[in-house]
C-alpha cells in the first residue's frame, strides 16, 4: 500500500485473498440509514463496472440482524435470471413504501393510550403485514440460494439459545435450510413490537426441525463478530471454499459494518429517574424502549470496540471502517415510528452521515470521534475490492 494510513486502499495484489464481510445493524425503521450508505457505495461500483454491478457481487458475506437481516436478504435473494431481486437504490423506497403499514401509526390520544395498554395484552404490531410481504418478495427462496454467503442471527426463545442462519452452516446441517422469508420474519420479532415466529423445517431425509424465533437483536444486534466467527469456522476445517488463514498474515479480512444510528449518548435517561423504574418503566418510556436502547447500544459498541482493537493488533486498521451515526433525536432513533416525516428525515440522517468524519466509538463518553481518515464518503469511494462476477 502507498499510505497504510488510508481507509481500505487495499493492494490488488492482496485483495484477491481477502474475506470481504458486509454486516448490518438491526433497528427497524432506521434500516433506511444503511439502505443510504449501500445505495452510495453500489454506485461508485457500478462506476468501476457497469450498472448492472449489485453489492452481492463484491462481498464473500452478508450479514444481518433484524432489519439488517431483512436488507441482506434483498441483497441477496436471486430473481429468474439469477441476480438480485432488489437494488441497492431500492431499499430506500421499499421501507417509505412499507413501513407505515408494518407499523400503522395512531393519530390521536386515545389510540396512543390504547397502544400503550396493548403492552401488557400482547405485541403491539400483529406483524401481518410484513409477514405477507416477506413471502410475496422472497417467495420459496432458500438459504442456500443466496447469491453470496449470508449470517443472519436469530434467538429460538424455547432452547433460550440464539440460532445462526449461516450459509456455511447449511452444508453440513441441511436442517438450517430455511426459507429466507421464515429467516426474516423470525430476525424482526422484536419482543413487544412484533410476534414471535414458529416454523419447521425438514431435510431430505424427511426429518424435522422446529424454530421458535425472536429478534436476533437480543443476541447480537450488529452481527460484524457473528460473520467473522462463521468465516474463521470455515477457515479452520480448510475447506477449498475459503483460503487458509495463516495467523501472522494481516489485512485477509475487509470488513465494512454498518450502524442504523443511536440516540445521543446524553439522552433523557439518568440513573435518579431510572432508580424509580419497574417493568413498565424499563420497557417503555415516551416513545422508545429503555431496556432495549441499553442492550442494543452495548451490543453495537462493543462489536465495534473489540473489532477496532483486533485490527489494530493485527496491524490492519485500514480493513475496518464502521459507519455509525450516534447524534438520533428521540423520534428517530425509535424503531417504529414509521411517518412519512420520520422516514424521510432518517433519509437525510444516511445523506448527512456520508459527509461525516469517519469516527470511532470512545467508550469512555459513548461518543464517536473522528479519526482523521476523511468522510464516509471519502472512505467508500476508496473501496478497493475485486468484483466476484
Amino acid at each position: 500500500m502507498e499510505d497504510s494510513t488510508q481507509l481500505f486502499q487495499i493492494q490488488r495484489s492482496v485483495s484477491g485473498n481477502l474475506v470481504r464481510i458486509l454486516s448490518i445493524d438491526g433497528g427497524g425503521v432506521r434500516g433506511i440509514i444503511p439502505g443510504v450508505i449501500l445505495e452510495f457505495l453500489e454506485s461508485q461500483l457500478q462506476k468501476l463496472d457497469g450498472e448492472d454491478a449489485r453489492i452481492a457481487d463484491y462481498f464473500d458475506v452478508i450479514a444481518g440482524t433484524s432489519t439488517g437481516g431483512l436488507v441482506t436478504a434483498m441483497l441477496t435473494a436471486p430473481n429468474e435470471k439469477n441476480r438480485p431481486i432488489f437494488a441497492a437504490k431500492d431499499i430506500k423506497d421499499f421501507y417509505i413504501g412499507h413501513c407505515p403499514k408494518i407499523f400503522p401509526q395512531k393519530k390521536n390520544l386515545l389510540s396512543r393510550a390504547l397502544k400503550l395498554v396493548k403492552v401488557f395484552s400482547g405485541p403491539t404490531y400483529n406483524g401481518k403485514y410484513l409477514r405477507s410481504l416477506l413471502k410475496e418478495k422472497l417467495g420459496e427462496t432458500k438459504l442456500h440460494e443466496t447469491l453470496t454467503d449470508v449470517v443472519i442471527p436469530t434467538f429460538d426463545i424455547r432452547s433460550l439459545q440464539p440460532v445462526i442462519f449461516s450459509s456455511s452452516e447449511v452444508k453440513n446441517n441441511p436442517s438450517m435450510d430455511a426459507s429466507l422469508s421464515d429467516i426474516c420474519i423470525g430476525t424482526s420479532a422484536a419482543p413487544t413490537y412484533l410476534p414471535a415466529h414458529y416454523f419447521e423445517t425438514k431435510d431430505s431425509w424427511g426429518n424435522k426441525r422446529k424454530f421458535n424465533l425472536i429478534d436476533g437483536g437480543v443476541a447480537a444486534n450488529n452481527p460484524t463478530l457473528i460473520a467473522i466467527n462463521q468465516v474463521t469456522k470455515e477457515i479452520t476445517k480448510e475447506r477449498t471454499d475459503f483460503f487458509p488463514l495463516n495467523p501472522k498474515e494481516n489485512g485477509r479480512f475487509l470488513v465494512l459494518s454498518l450502524g442504523t444510528g443511536s440516540p445521543k449518548a446524553e439522552k433523557k435517561y439518568d440513573a435518579k429517574i431510572a432508580a424509580k423504574w419497574g417493568v413498565m418503566g424499563w420497557l417503555v418510556q415516551g416513545g422508545s424502549s429503555p431496556i432495549f436502547d441499553v442492550f442494543n447500544r452495548a451490543s453495537g459498541d462493543m462489536v465495534d470496540y473489540h473489532i477496532s482493537t483486533v485490527f489494530q493488533a493485527l496491524h490492519s486498521q485500514e480493513n475496518y471502517l464502521r459507519i455509525q451515526d450516534d447524534s438520533l433525536t428521540e423520534i428517530m432513533s425509535s424503531v417504529d415510528i414509521a411517518t412519512k416525516k420520520n422516514l424521510h428525515q432518517l433519509v437525510k440522517v444516511g445523506e448527512k452521515l456520508l459527509k461525516k468524519p469517519v469516527s470511532r466509538v470512545n467508550l469512555e463518553t459513548g461518543i464517536y470521534e473522528p479519526s482523521n481518515q476523511g468522510t464516509n464518503e471519502e472512505a467508500l469511494i476508496r473501496y478497493d475490492i475485486n468484483s466476484k462476477y
